[in-house]
């Protein structure tokens, strides 16, 4: 049998499954599903501060995140060094958001610690981490 995978959920597949999107819920429901068979599945601060914009309370927040699925775990200092350069790449390649900050410490998170990362935007999460394994719907 093989090991147990690490995956770090990003923001828009919890989001999918809050709001019961109606283009994307069923795809990020069963990706969900499939990443806590493969192994156990982590939350970071960003995502978690990302994900609470849609509650009203911690606790209702908590019910949709229990501790006992999402594994909470601290951003890695040297992911903030990842993320940084991750960034400058982007603006060098002319990228115009002013703050996808957080987007890039999500995936270096993910690529410094050897996990899978789960989300809708492959194609972001690739160009700037080419050692990630990502699971997308394309």
């Amino acid at each position: 049998m093989s090991e147990p995978t690490r995956t770090l959920v990003d923001t828009n597949v919890l989001l999918d499954v809050a709001t019961d999107d109606d283009t994307w819920a069923a795809w990020s429901t069963r990706a969900l599903a499939t990443a806590l068979d493969r192994g156990s599945v982590v939350i970071n601060p960003l995502v978690y501060a990302e994900v609470s914009v849609g509650f009203d309370r911690v606790e209702d927040l908590d019910r949709f995140l229990p501790a006992d699925l999402y594994a909470r775990e601290p951003l890695p200092y040297r992911a903030g060094f990842l993320a940084g350069k991750a960034f400058v790449a982007y603006r060098r390649r002319g990228g115009a958001r002013r703050s996808p900050l957080p987007d890039f410490y999500i995936g270096a998170h993910a690529a410094l610690s050897g996990y899978r990362l789960l989300t809708r935007d492959r194609a972001r999460y690739a160009s700037y981490f080419p050692q990630l394994v990502v699971d997308s719907p394309e």
